[in-house]
Order: C-alpha cells, then structure tokens, then sequence
C-alpha cells in the first residue's frame, strides 16, 4: 500500500508539472526498478530486522504467556480462508515453544492476538486457532484477542487481558521485520517480553525485478514509518 501511494504521487507530479514530467518520470522507474531488483529492498529490510538475531533462546518459569501477533489471512485457490506464509511460521514456532515449555512442567498459555484488518470473513485469531489446534496445543491453553488491527492495538490490547492474570515469563513471537516495533509498543504498556524471531525476510538481488522484493519493501516501510510515527506520538504526548 505504501508503495501503491508513493507510485499514485509520482503519477500526479507527472501529470501536475509539465517541464518536470521526464525526469520524474525516469526516478520513478529508476526507483521501483531498485525496490523490484532488491537494490534498495534489501538495505530497507536489513534497517527493519536490525537487531532481532542476537536474542538469546526463551527460558521457561512457573507460569510461562506464550503471545503471538498476526500476520494476515488470504484466500487460497479453493477460496478458502487461510493464514498467510508469515503467520503459518508464526503458528508453528508458536507451537514448538509450546511443546518446549510444557516439557519443563511448566504452565504454558498462548495468546493469538489479531483481529480482522483486512474485513474477511474471520479474524486472524479465529482463523489461526484451528491451526495451532492441530499442532497439539490444546484449546484450554490458547487465549484469543480478536480485535487488534495494529501493532499497537495488539499491545493494548494483550496488556488489558494479562492484567489480572498471574504469569512468571512472557514470551512474543513474530516475524523479525515486526519484532522492533512490537517491543516498542509492548513497552509503552509496561509489558517486557521475551522476543522470539520466527522468520526472518531476505531480497533477492538481480536484474529482473521480482515482486516479492517490492512485497519486503513495502513491509519494511510499514515498519520503519510505524517506528518513526510511534516516537513523533510519544514527543506529542499521545502515547
């Protein structure tokens, strides 16, 4: 979406400025081209995740809150409702920190914490549920928070239905281009969680553009502009 909106405001100057028209028009090719390429997706990627491999593996306590964030549903062939390529890893590491955790007698939560921002049929933490069902984490042990639409929101939101609740370790897992702006939002609500990587993006470097590098631009950009907005806001006093 904000690469749609940067090509839509490339259009409009083309259109707007007569004697501007040919060299904005050669930067918008010349930019996309590095975007699609991995020239300029990988560094914004690299900026995005930075930080986020030199975590320590998660220790278990007493009373351990498993807390993963969603990555999105989509309709596959059969028109069918289902996670994202993101949130089936985020469902399955979920899972094996699960098993990890209750191998040491522990107590062991997981809370799936997405609700429906893209306004299909299910929310996130609904439509994953089956999933982590399957993955032997039984349903007594999973907690949904179905109405986040953002990370912040996911953060709010967790923090409400951990505040009565007992627990020793939290742990959060996501995706790594997610986890610097997950942290900064679960801080702000006075949550230190453990974070847990479950994948990390990479750009494919080359002449052909690739759309899946102009997919991990967008995604780092989302992240890097959420970043940015959440450290205006807190200037601001709005958060």
């Amino acid at each position: 979406m904000i690469l749609f909106t940067l090509l839509a405001l490339f259009f409009a100057a083309i259109v707007l400025t007569r004697r501007l028209r040919a060299p904005l028009a050669l930067a918008a090719v010349a930019l996309f081209w590095l975007l699609a390429a991995g020239w300029l997706s990988a560094p914004l990627l690299d900026w995005a995740q930075w930080g986020t491999q030199s975590v320590a593996p998660p220790t278990f306590a007493a009373r351990t809150v498993i807390v993963m964030l969603g990555g999105g549903t989509d309709y596959n062939d059969a028109h069918k409702l289902v996670p994202k390529d993101d949130a089936l890893i985020r469902i399955a590491t979920s899972a094996d920190i699960y098993s990890a955790c209750k191998r040491t007698g522990a107590s062991c939560d997981v809370v799936i914490s997405g609700g429906n921002p893209q306004r299909h049929e299910a929310s996130e933490a609904d439509n994953y549920l089956p999933y982590l069902l399957q993955k032997q984490v039984p349903r007594a042990d999973i907690v949904l928070e179905n109405r986040s639409h953002t990370t912040y929101e996911n953060a709010r939101n967790v923090a409400a239905l951990l505040q009565d609740k007992r627990y020793d370790a939290l742990i959060l897992v996501t995706s790594a281009y997610q986890m610097p702006r997950a942290l900064l939002d679960f801080h702000r609500f006075g949550l230190t969680p453990h974070p847990v990587v479950s994948n990390t993006r990479r750009a494919s470097l080359g002449v052909l553009p690739r759309y899946d590098n102009l997919v991990n631009a967008d995604l780092a950009l989302h992240e890097l502009i959420g970043i940015a907005q959440f450290h205006v806001y807190r200037l601001l006093g709005w958060f």
